[in-house]
């Protein structure tokens, strides 16, 4: 009877001690860590107060860190250009943007990169085939490389930029063929489109200064190139700039290449095209 008597009181002053588990406060500090993060949430999508690439006017700037992600809501079918501004302090960006519609259908993914976030920000408009979509940016880099984003749904004359492009003289690739654009040092910045007849579209865009020195990189798969083309907008300050564009298609899935020159020093003719 004594024994029975202490162990219920040993259980007892157990559960009342510095020794019992308390999971809750646990579980709050690791939800609170993981929400300064500043990735893996959702933002809702807005309409852009810029027709221009001013980050700050285009949507409230995210802070995506390394390894985490950031997701937009789009859900304006009657809106179908998404404007994607991405930049840093200087550091260099390493980033996927995939474009989610439905519950597990991703009809276009990026893969970019660029050597100076600041000096050259990622910039590129996103089709959402005139559906309610998710826009995902997924930071790859390391903690030691944020990135701060800015999405929103693309005003004019930008959500007419596409068409625009389009209207001047492109150049049609071989699946497999290699083509490079050079410039004169006049042009602040290049527009670039890749687009399909409505097959796949699978392709790189570089910026290259000087021989083989690659500033920045977009590396496109969709399903149909022309519901979903490529379009990007480079910064090119100083001279010695190009572009190298890969198609990795196969022979069987050729694209068109067109650039317009959209800043430029002078109003001459400031852009050449070598093949």
């Amino acid at each position: 009877m004594k024994f029975t008597t202490v162990c219920l009181a040993l259980s007892a002053l157990a559960t009342t001690s510095g020794f019992a588990v308390l999971p809750s406060a646990s579980k709050a500090a690791s939800t609170t860590h993981f929400a300064n993060l500043g990735g893996d949430g959702e933002s809702t999508g807005v309409t852009s107060k810029t027709a221009d690439w001013e980050i700050n006017k285009i949507s409230p700037n995210q802070r995506i860190q390394g390894n985490t992600r950031h997701t937009w809501s789009m859900t304006d079918s009657a809106k179908e250009i998404v404007q994607v501004c991405i930049q840093s302090s200087g550091r260099p960006l390493n980033n996927d943007i995939q474009l989610w519609i439905g519950p597990d259908w991703t009809p276009v993914t990026i893969k970019c990169h660029s050597e100076d976030g600041k000096k050259y920000p990622l910039q590129t408009l996103v089709g959402t085939r005139n559906q309610g979509a998710n826009l995902e940016i997924r930071n790859t880099g390391s903690s030691s490389y944020p990135l701060d984003a800015a999405v929103s749904y693309a005003i004019d004359p930008l959500s007419g930029a596409r068409d625009e492009v389009a209207a001047e003289e492109g150049k049609y690739m071989e699946g497999g063929s290699v083509h490079k654009v050079s410039f004169a040092p006049e042009v602040e910045q290049l527009q670039v489109l890749l687009q399909t007849e409505g097959k796949q579209l699978n392709a790189k865009v570089e910026l290259l200064n000087g021989p083989n020195n690659v500033k920045q990189e977009f590396e496109i798969f969709t399903n149909n190139g022309l519901a979903n083309s490529l379009f990007i907008v480079f910064d090119t300050p100083g001279d010695g700039n190009s572009i190298r564009v890969k198609n990795l298609a196969t022979l069987e899935y050729p694209c068109n290449l067109y650039t317009k020159a959209s800043k430029i020093v002078t109003p001459a003719d400031a852009i050449t095209l070598e093949w």
